[in-house]
């Protein structure tokens, strides 16, 4: 899991789809933490992503950096903890001017059941589960 999270830090912004009634929707994000033993990504709750992950949590994140790209299929789980919170603006402090751990929006999830492939054009895939 760390590698997965070195790989998504590294190439800054990766790309996380969902499901919106049967239409896929892909879009960029950038924040990744480890917090408790789990990979997690941030979002607010008045977007439309995070109704597309209550409604259907399985997603698929993907990233390129340096030759290498990245694909995780997982379940994003809502984890309403303030501590969870805390640990991602805390790593993202710029976040900060958008987001509050207390404010009521703010929203993360961690990745269950998670299966991670690094590939490239040169070498077998490398995988990983999580």
């Amino acid at each position: 899991m760390e590698k997965v999270c070195a790989f998504l830090k590294d190439a800054g912004v990766y790309y996380l789809a969902t499901d919106d009634c049967g239409q896929p929707r892909v879009r960029p994000f950038g924040t990744v933490n480890i917090f408790d033993g789990r990979l997690y990504i941030q979002t607010g709750k008045k977007k439309a992503v995070s109704a597309q992950l209550h409604k259907n949590p399985k997603a698929e994140i993907c990233a390129f950096n340096k030759g290498l790209w990245i694909r995780i299929t997982c379940e994003l789980i809502e984890d309403d903890r303030y501590e969870a919170k805390k640990s991602m603006l805390d790593a993202y402090p710029d976040l900060r001017g958008m987001y509050d751990e207390n404010d009521g929006n703010t929203e993360v999830f961690y990745c269950k059941d998670a299966v991670a492939v690094i590939s490239s054009f040169s070498a077998p895939p490398e995988i990983i589960k999580f």
